[in-house]
């Protein structure tokens, strides 16, 4: 039990890292697996990869609770405003990956989810950022702030999400591209990555969850530890890993 918990701690490790850095999640966690494997049955490992990203929502609403929270006292009503704006846009550009992913999910998990899927998504999204950024710099941001994004923006942006439904292609990744192909800035671009992650992760967690239990499973007392210790340090871990990639983008383009 004690090195399932390590094992677990691990994968939290590495989903609180990836799933904000776009460099895929998924991806990572499909590789992962092919040297560290959780002593569990298929069924729950696949809800354990989505069900842990939990801990690395939790992470983003505790960052970012004042500027997500339309009733604060503190804002003013422009300010409440703005913030339901916001969210009809993330809303908004969850409708793509809701009507393309919601029927392909199976299908795209039986066809796509292997390491040679991966290692090659990994590939193309790396090139693709190098020419994103060189196209970039020759170009002005014209939404340097979240709140600065029109509705065409967050509906192509929810476009772009859809291509994550590839095994290693980067969730973060897709929406981050996206948004600085439609002219935002890479600090815009990575936040409204971070907020639409919020509706997107938590559907696609209890989706698993419901169809996990929908087969008759049932968690047991050793899962469901390795569950919270996987969540908890996606949690930990999703802080740092947020923190750094806004600072981080404010001075540095994604190249590297």
């Amino acid at each position: 039990m004690v090195t399932e918990i390590l094992k677990a701690i691990f994968f939290g490790i590495v989903e609180g890292i990836t799933e904000w850095l776009p460099i895929s999640s998924t991806g990572h966690m499909i590789l992962l697996n092919e040297f560290v494997k959780l002593q569990v049955s298929d069924e729950f490992y696949k809800l354990f990869e989505v069900v842990i990203q939990l801990g690395a929502i939790l992470a983003v609403i505790l960052l970012f609770f004042h500027k997500l929270n339309p009733f604060s006292p503190s804002k003013s009503a422009p300010q409440k405003r703005n913030t339901w704006r916001l969210w009809f846009k993330v809303v908004l550009a969850v409708i793509p990956s809701a009507v393309i992913g919601l029927p392909l999910d199976d299908w795209m998990d039986a066809h796509f989810y292997n390491y040679v899927v991966v290692a090659i998504t990994l590939i193309v999204y790396g090139i693709a950022f190098l020419f994103v950024e060189r196209e970039n710099s020759h170009r002005r941001a014209y939404a340097n702030s979240v709140y600065d994004i029109d509705l065409k923006t967050a509906m192509l942006i929810g476009c772009f999400q859809c291509l994550s439904l590839i095994p290693g292609t980067s969730r973060s990744g897709s929406t981050i591209l996206g948004g600085m192909l439609c002219g935002m800035s890479r600090p815009a671009a990575s936040q409204f990555t971070f907020f639409l992650a919020i509706p997107v992760m938590a559907g696609a967690s209890l989706l698993k969850l419901v169809k996990f239990f929908g087969k008759g499973n049932s968690f047991t007392l050793d899962q469901t530890v390795v569950l919270i210790v996987g969540c908890a340090v996606a949690f930990i871990v999703s802080i740092i890993a947020i923190r750094f990639l806004m600072d981080y983008v404010k001075r540095h383009t994604f190249t590297a």
